[in-house]
């Protein structure tokens, strides 16, 4: 499925890092998620998600909205790119300053974000295994997976956008069908005259 035209502009991505799987590590820690978002000319934005105690089948549950805008060639390039997440542990231990130590890449798992553009409605979820790193995993008969939702839609801008053009056509029929206009049949005072010219300003901003 390929992306409609008029979605360039403006395209609202939402991400949830829902839970993780056959995890067992060989020392207790904090567990999080970071993913790596695609911010054109081969940068990328890094975020984390929050940390949790190390267990069988940690669950996050946390959701995140990105707005992007850009244009055919941009949606273009992002077809090229994958979505990078790193499956994390940080140890429990503080340091003597009082800030947390470094965190250990446990696995690596890679969305392409060309199988989000192009899946029905440009919406996935499903898990997705991590290649292992680390040896601060455990082995076992399946190899640690993440579970993620990706959807895109429409971005505020664009939605904000159609709403406008409709209050705009709107108000411009009930214009159309006063009748008075200027030659003061009673219909519009100078009040309204007013209001129209406020909403005017306003759908100009």
């Amino acid at each position: 499925m390929g992306i409609p035209h008029f979605l360039i502009p403006s395209l609202c991505c939402e991400l949830k890092v829902l839970q993780a799987r056959n995890i067992e590590l060989k020392y207790p820690g904090n567990l999080f998620v970071r993913y790596y978002l695609f911010a054109g000319s081969n940068k990328r934005v890094k975020v984390d998600s929050h940390e949790i105690s190390s267990k069988l089948d940690p669950i996050w549950n946390e959701s995140f909205s990105l707005e992007c805008s850009g244009t055919q060639e941009s949606i273009n390039g992002l077809k090229q790119q994958t979505l990078v997440f790193e499956l994390r542990c940080r140890s429990k231990m503080m340091t003597v300053l009082g800030k947390m130590g470094k965190s250990k890449l446990l696995g690596r798992a890679e969305i392409p974000w060309k199988a989000v553009l192009e899946s029905p409605n440009m919406e996935i979820e499903k898990y997705w295994v991590t290649m292992s790193v680390n040896d601060c995993v455990l082995e076992s008969l399946k190899p640690p997976s993440i579970q993620i939702s990706m959807k895109l839609g429409e971005g505020p801008a664009i939605v904000e956008t159609e709403k406008k053009k409709k209050r705009k056509q709107s108000l411009k029929n009930s214009w159309d069908g006063c009748g008075c206009k200027d030659v003061g049949g009673g219909c519009c005072s100078c009040a309204d005259y007013e209001i129209f010219a406020l909403a005017a300003a306003m759908e100009a901003l």
